[in-house]
């Protein structure tokens, strides 16, 4: 039976805190705190949960964590927002490229996408 939460099936054959990451916006040291507020061994495997264990872990994710679509919207939310205001980080949004102070003369290839080759200028034959 698979384990559903927050609208993520969870892997049956991993270690609860390890099945735990594959919810967005839980990590390793969320899902330890969870399965610790929620009174699980964080060393049983997800197909060996019973349904108490499953509840009380939606319950703890429930009233404490912002997850998935809520967390994915409030961060494409705070992005927009930067790009409104019109802020360097907005701008940097905006047209793509790194906002975090990194070089761009000869990297930054995955937030500029692929080459773009621009043509010598020719020089003038006399």
């Amino acid at each position: 039976m698979a384990i559903r939460i927050v609208g993520v099936d969870l892997p049956q054959n991993k270690r609860g805190f390890i099945a735990l990451t594959y919810i967005y916006g839980i990590g390793r040291s969320s899902a330890i705190t969870i399965l610790d507020k929620a009174g699980v061994d964080r060393d049983i495997k997800v197909k060996d949960w019973s349904d108490d264990q499953a509840a009380a872990i939606r319950d703890v994710i429930g009233a404490g964590y912002k997850v998935e679509g809520d967390l994915r919207s409030e961060v494409q939310l705070n992005i927009k927002r930067l790009m409104d205001i019109g802020c360097y980080r907005g701008i940097r949004h905006r047209i793509g490229l790194p906002l975090r102070g990194q070089s761009t003369k000869n990297n930054a290839r995955t937030r500029k996408g692929k080459k773009k080759t621009v043509a010598n200028k020719k020089k003038a034959t006399k």
